[in-house]
Formats: structure tokens, sequence, C-alpha cells
């Protein structure tokens, strides 16, 4: 972006517009980090309703607002806009969801009339000007920036049927309807448009299309791979020769700089670069650029196979550890030929990721995505787009083109084909540790469980270096690969010695390190908590979406309990009155009148941690208002499982009367049990409990295996149950469960995996989904019935935990601390150390994936967000941490 156009500052045009105007007395101002809002003093604005939106690029964005603002300072309807050129290019970015792109001015017209007129004079006031299509909506005119929706004027939220807050409106009989927002223009059915119908409204139905879309007369569209903001991606056949091609869009004025550049002028360099490298072998054959409705599109040939990212998953799955090492090896191998070759032809890739490589059925690979590449001689675009943890550091920062940023993705690649991920290194405040330090303690710590040789860890970190001029270069690699390749049969023979006695020379340090994690984990915890904060006790990140505030699975009562045992355990002085204002600050805001069911995401795993608080300090009121929150009536559910439904209702119950010895919980645990036991579905060999179509309608029908979702959380539940209620039929229907899973368990060498559903292929080995979770229930089912069916599967799950360690999340729901605390459940059932020595491993790889930041230790989650959270956040870190230092039960469980 050029420096003149940094130079404009929105909100000033809005105040000289209002001086101007002498509007100003009619209007107030407010601003937060995103929007600058005007609303009038005299308005009532409607909770719902056609409202308008008017696109912008970061160039065109000064005009179009002044033009706006002569229009809207004259009407009565609220109104706001991205308050920075910064904010507008955020809005614009390839990587904004489609849902929410291109949104510069929102309008909120005072009646549909005014909606009309309104739109009409803002698009004559800004025809002309540039800005990108807003997909979640239908524009105004032709290559107009207007654009409308009906949708929701102020923020009014509900919880969706599996627990996450949604936007909704209401239809005409006062009924809540979820506003989507998705890339697609989809009113609601009885809303009645008010606009002229001067744009064809797409179908929503392909189906009903007379044929195949065909693009640019020639090219026949089979399916689409992936839709983003910067335009699909399709499948489809050349019909003048029947060839299969892969067709790029890129649509106007998408991550547009103030200069006019845009995605369409990356796909023009990457049809440049593509017949650069026409005939060498090293990526697709450019067949066709063509522009079709003003958008532009690549046509280039289709290379069989499967993007890298997706072949170091499937091929781990299913050939196993040891077969996989080695055929990691070779990868890793033709990984530095690839770059070598590219940059021998006078090509700098500059976004070499596992995401961008094909691996052909014959091994071969070939480079894809080509639209940052650079060739020689060339001007490149600028940008700081890159993908995290694969792109240079400096790339990030828009550095002068160099091979040497290619260096550092050739080692962030090797390291995702040989241990699984590239750990997520979040800044540190103040940051004192180098990267290549961090990440080199993050290999060490994948020692005990992937095996690598030395050579491979060294050339890692010779590749990713953090000053560029001393990265290894593919000449140097490649030799130490090669090297690594004949020390390998030498290396398997003496491993086992050497890594051990390597772990027991370092137990002192890590010990360490781990004190120092919990103590920098609490320290966030208790200073990120905002007890005068209506909507959040604790942060927390929303990219999987939002669930009620109270709850465990995201919400206070996940991070209260992790306190108070921690209370428990320390004693910590600052605690008692943090957890006091926490439980009241929950039960305040948990309604005995409308009880969600469910352990994670319902009221009575709320209940569960107010009792355990109040208990842990004394706090009487604590403990009655957790009693009759777990008493009251709960809102009816068709859902079976822990997280949203009977079984985990069910469980939280019996936990209570555990601690009460109240006969009312008993009956709640009875009824839980009875209500599993009628919706069972008996057939050979075990037993199931379908998902209802009433539940949640596009899960109706599936079968889940997991501890989550399905029959391992289930029976673990009806183990318990037959606990408390004497009650034999409980347990034998717990043993059809897991006769159930023993049917559908996948052996892969030494490892027992298992789908998600019976007709998929096996999962991640997750609490959620996957082996961590499955085994949990059959190690307690083999301990109630001596079973060795049971407890066999149960030690094969620790080995499809223990291998996909290096590659795992940190988390509780899919990760690390999900899967060690399986490890440490396996430990306690059978007495054997071994279990505890694979969990410290397992903590190891946690704690070095720490971030330091002004005294607080935090974590990433999956998607790189920090959050608090028990189910992907450092209250789930905490609980499993707490394990490895004291001997205690497991946090959920019975």
């Amino acid at each position: 972006m050029t420096s003149h156009a940094t130079e404009v500052d929105l909100e000033e045009l809005l105040r000289k517009a209002l001086d101007s105007s002498g509007a100003g007395p009619r209007w107030t101002t407010d601003a937060d980090e995103m929007w600058c809002r005007i609303t009038p003093l005299t308005a009532t604005q409607r909770d719902q309703g056609w409202k308008l939106h008017v696109s912008a690029t970061s160039a065109s964005a000064p005009a179009v607002l002044t033009r706006a603002l002569d229009v809207l300072l004259r009407e009565e309807s609220a109104f706001k806009f991205a308050r920075s050129l910064e904010k507008v290019g955020a809005l614009n970015s390839r990587a904004t969801p489609r849902g929410s792109s291109g949104k510069f001015i929102t309008v909120y017209p005072r009646s549909d009339a005014e909606a009309a007129r309104i739109a009409l004079e803002l698009h004559r006031a800004t025809e002309g000007l540039a800005g990108p299509r807003i997909l979640s909506d239908q524009p105004y005119a032709v290559n107009s920036l207007v654009h409308y929706r009906y949708g929701a004027f102020v923020g009014r939220r509900r919880l969706s049927d599996d627990g996450l807050l949604v936007w909704f409106i209401e239809d005409p009989d006062g009924n809540p309807v979820e506003d989507k927002r998705t890339g697609q223009y989809a009113p609601p059915s009885w809303a009645v448009s008010p606009f002229p119908a001067s744009v064809p409204v797409p179908t929503r139905d392909r189906g009903k299309r007379d044929g195949p879309v065909l693009l640019g007369g020639r090219f026949s569209v089979r399916e689409a791979i992936r839709h983003t903001n910067k335009g699909g991606v399709y499948r489809g056949t050349d019909v003048t020769t029947g060839a299969p091609v892969v067709i790029k869009e890129a649509r106007p004025h998408v991550e547009a700089d103030a200069s006019g550049h845009d995605v369409r002028d990356w796909l023009r360099a990457e049809a440049r670069t593509l017949r650069s490298l026409d005939g060498t072998g090293l990526a697709p054959e450019p067949v066709a650029m063509f522009e079709h409705a003003g958008h532009l599109f690549l046509a280039q040939e289709e290379v069989p196979g499967v993007p890298l990212r997706n072949w170091v998953a499937e091929h781990f799955r299913d050939a196993g550890s040891e077969r996989y090492r080695s055929d990691a090896l070779a990868q890793a191998a033709r990984l530095v030929d690839l770059v070598a070759a590219a940059h021998a032809h006078g090509c700098v890739l500059r976004d070499f990721t596992p995401g961008n490589i094909m691996v052909r059925p014959d091994g071969e690979l070939r480079l894809i995505d080509l639209e940052l590449a650079v060739l020689k001689g060339d001007t490149a675009l600028p940008t700081t787009v890159g993908t995290p943890g694969f792109s240079a550091p400096e790339r990030l920062h828009d550095a002068p083109v160099s091979p040497t940023a290619d260096y550092y993705s050739l080692g962030a690649t090797l390291c995702f084909v040989l241990a699984g991920k590239v750990p997520n290194l979040l800044p540190e405040e103040p940051a004192t540790r180098p990267s290549e330090q961090r990440l080199a303690e993050w290999l060490v710590a994948c020692e005990a469980t992937l095996d690598l040789p030395d050579g491979l860890r060294e050339t890692i970190l010779g590749l990713m270096r953090d000053e560029p001029t001393e990265r290894w270069d593919p000449a140097r690699a490649r030799t130490a690969l090669r090297r690594t390749e004949r020390e390998l049969p030498y290396r398997r023979h003496h491993h086992t010695t050497a890594a051990n006695r390597t772990a027991a020379n370092r137990t002192d340090a890590r010990h360490d390190q781990t004190q120092t994690a919990v103590a920098g984990i609490v320290e966030h915890l208790v200073d990120s908590m905002t007890p005068d904060d209506d909507k959040r006790l604790w942060p927390v990140s929303t990219m999987a979406g939002e669930t009620d505030p109270c709850t465990v699975q995201q919400g206070a009562a996940g991070v209260l309990a992790v306190l108070t045992r921690y209370f428990e355990l320390t004693g910590d002085p600052r605690l008692p009155e943090l957890i006091s204002t926490a439980g009241h600050w929950t039960a305040a805001r948990t309604d005995l009148d409308s009880v969600r069911p469910g352990l994670h995401f319902g009221g009575r795993g709320t209940a569960w941690a107010l009792y355990d608080a109040g208990s842990a300090v004394g706090d009487r009121a604590l403990m009655d208002h957790a009693l009759a929150l777990a008493l009251a009536p709960q809102t009816p559910t068709p859902s079976h499982d822990i997280t949203h439904g009977a079984a985990g209702s069910g469980l939280a119950a019996a936990h209570l009367w555990h601690r009460t010895g109240d006969p009312r919980l008993a009956d709640l645990v009875v009824d839980a049990a009875d209500r599993l036991a009628a919706a069972a579905r008996r057939e050979p060999p075990g037993v199931s409990w379908p998902v209802p179509a009433e539940a949640v309608s596009e899960e109706a029908g599936k079968r889940y295996l997991g501890f989550a979702h399905g029959t391992a959380g289930i029976g673990c539940f009806l183990l318990a149950a037959a606990t408390v209620a004497d009650r034999r039929d409980y347990t034998e229907l717990a043993v059809e469960a897991g006769e159930h899973l023993v049917a559908h368990a996948v052996l892969v060498g030494e490892a027992a995996q298992w789908p998600a559903q019976g007709t998929d292929p096996p999962t991640a080995p997750y609490w959620c989904h996957g082996s961590a979770g499955i085994g949990t229930f059959l190690v307690r089912l083999w301990r109630a019935t001596g079973d060795d069916r049971f407890g066999d599967l149960a030690r094969r799950a620790t080995h499809a935990v223990v291998e996909r360690a290096s590659r795992a999340a940190l988390t509780q729901c899919h990760g690390l601390a999900g899967n060690g605390d399986f490890l440490l459940d396996m430990a306690e059932a059978t007495g054997e150390t071994s279990y505890r020595t694979m969990a410290e491993h397992l903590a190891r790889l946690v704690v070095a994936e720490r971030a330091h930041r002004a005294g607080h230790v935090v974590f990433p989650n999956e998607y790189g967000d920090v959050s608090t959270s028990w189910s992907d956040g450092s209250a789930g870190i905490l609980a499993f941490l707490l394990r490895i230092r004291h001997t205690e039960p497991r946090r959920w469980m019975i």
C-alpha cells in the first residue's frame, strides 16, 4: 500500500462531512477496533429487515465513503463503516470468510421503502468506483457497489441444537430462525424484497440447471475443489480435447492494494510461471487464461494424485508408523530435489507448503498453486501473504525476493512430512528465546515418540535458521539426508539404549519446564479473569463457534474446575476469593428454568464445577445453587451422548451423588440410564445409539463410536450408573457397547484405531472420536468385567496415541492433553509405569510449544488462537499437567 493512501483517515472524512453538512447535532458516533458507528438521535432502529452493504477497495474507500456520506447524512438510518484502510484491506483479504467479506459500509434502513430509496441513491453516488462483489448479498444492479440482504440489525443470539451461540431473526410467527452469513445470497422465503429485480438471482440448486457449467465456452465444470473469498478452484474437462483440467478463479478487487493490484494479477503471474516451467515436469501445463462474467480464470492440466498435506495424514493412517517412516525419508529427498530444480529454472517459489505440492500415484511430486512464485527478472507483486509455520518470517514482512526464504519453507515442509506437523511457536513478549531455539526444543521433545535420526533434526534446524544467510541450501540438505540414510540401520539397532540414557539426563530439566509451565498457566488464568464483563469471564477462542459462557466445554465452568483442583493441591492463597467470585459470576448466569442437558455443553456440568468449587472454599451458597441446578428439570433432548445428552447429564448426576449421597441424584442417574437402554439399537455384534433425526438433522442416523458423541462415552456412563444403582443390566448394556467397539477396531501394526462412525476410515486418536476416548472406556470396561479383549484393545489404543504424538495439537478435545490423560488412566488401571512414562513424553511435547508473555504461559489451540477453555485451551492443558505432577483422578470422570 502506498504512503499517500495510508495517510487518509476515514474517521476524519466523517468529521469533515458532519461539519460541512451541518448535520453533526443530529448524529452520535462511537467506534470499536473495527467499526465506526453513526446513529441518528431521532430514529428507532428495527431488530431486523433489509440492510444495505457498500463495498470498496483500499484505494477507492475514501471516495466511496465521501460519496456515501453525502447520501446517508441526509437520511435518518443508522450506519457503520470500517474505520481504517487497514480494516478495509482485511475485509477484502483472500482469507476473509465469504459470508462477511467486502462489507465496507452497512446501512440499517428504518423501513423497506427507505431501504429501496437509499439503495438507489447510494448506487448512483458510487457508480463507477471500484469494489468487490459481496457474496452473501444481492447486487443492486450489474457492477454496483451497493448490495442488500435480509438479516438482523441488532445482536440477538441463541443456542443452537448443537450448543453453539448463533445469530437469529424471527419469522412472521415469532419463531427464531438462524441468521446464516454464508457466501451465497439466500433470503428467508417469507421476506419480500423491495428492490427492483435488475440482477438475476442465481439458483441454489445446481441440479436444476439444464446442463453442466461451461466456462469460457470451452471448460465444463465437474465439481468444486474449494471456495474461498478470492474465488473457486474447480475440476473440469476441456470439451475441445476431453482432457481433465483444474480451473482457478480470481474475483475482481479481492486482496486489492492501493495501487490497484489484486488476486487477478497473482493469477496472471501464475500463468507466466507455468509457461516458463512448461515441459520441465515440475508443474502442471497451462491450458488457457480467460474471462467469464467479469472474473479471471486460469485452466491448467489436472495433476493426478493427492496434495502432500493429505498424503502425510492418509499414508500414516494406512501404512503404520514403521513403513511410514521409511516412505517419509524417501519423500524428504524428493522435496529437496524439487526446490533445487525450481531454483535451477529461475523460479523462487515464495509459498512452498504441503498444500501446494501434489503427490502423484507413482510417488513423484509436482508444484501447484504458483501464484506467489517469481521468475528471474520478473517484478514481484508486493505481498505479506504467506502460510504461517511454512513461510519464512521475513517473507511475512514483505522482504525482497530471495531463495533463502524457500530454504526455510523446505525445512518446515520436511518437518511436516517427518514429524507430522510444524509446531505453532506463538510470538513471545518479550522475545527472549529465538525461534530456532524453541524449534530445537520441540524437536528434542519429539525424540521419545518419533525416533528421528539426529541428522534429520540437524537438517530441519539448518534449513530453518532465523538468519536467512545462515540457512542450509538444498545441496547441503541433500548431503545430510544421504548420510542419514546410510546411518539408519545402525541407528535402529542402538536407538533404545541411547534414547533412554538421553532421557535420564534430561529428567530434571523437564521437571523444571513443566513446573514453569504450570505456574505460568495459572498466572494467565488468574490475570485474564474479567468478572466485570457480563458476557465472558475468561477469554476463549471462537474459531469453532461460541458456546454458553458458563459451560464446561468453552465457558467458565471448565476453567473454574481446574483452578479449584489447583487450589486443593497447592493451597495457593490467591485462589479462594477468585474461585468464589468466578463461582458466583457463573451461578448468576444459570437459568434454573431452562437447563440444557449434557455434561460439557449442559447445566449439570456447570453444577459439577460449582459444587466442587463451593466445597473447596467453604461457600455453602455455591453448593446449594449447584444442587438446585443439578436437580432442575432439563429441556427435552433426543441426544444420547456425553457432551450434549442424557449420558452426560447422568454422569454429572453420578458425580454429585458420590459427593452428596442425595437420593434424588441417584434417581436422575437411573432415569438417564433407563432412557439410554430404551434408545439402544441392538444389531450384531453389539449395541449403538444412532443420532435421532430430531437432534441435529444433518447428523440423523449416524452412529458415532467415540467418547464425546457416541458409544464409548455412553458405555462409560452406564458403568458409572451400574455402581450407583447396583444394576447388573447397566453393566451388561455397557458390555454390548464394548462389543460394538471391538467389531469396529482397525488394527494397523500394534495400534488400534477406530473410525468416527462405522462407514468412515480410521480417525485421529483423540478423546472426541478416536482411540484415546474409546480406550478411556475400554480400560474401565476391562476392569469391570475382566474381559482381556477390552484390555488388549485399550493397550493397543495407547500405541495409536503415542505414534501420533508429534502430529497432535495440544488440547483436551483433539490433542495431547486428552491423549495424555488416557495414558495416565492406563497407568492407574494397570499399575504399569510405562504408561506414565508415555504420558510424560506427551507432556514434554505440550510444554515445548509454550509461549511466555509477560509472566504468563500460553499455548496455541488447533486454530493458532490462544484460549483459556477446557476443550481447546489452557484449562484442559493445565489439568493434564497437574496429573503429571500429582497422582489424582481425571477431570469429568467418576
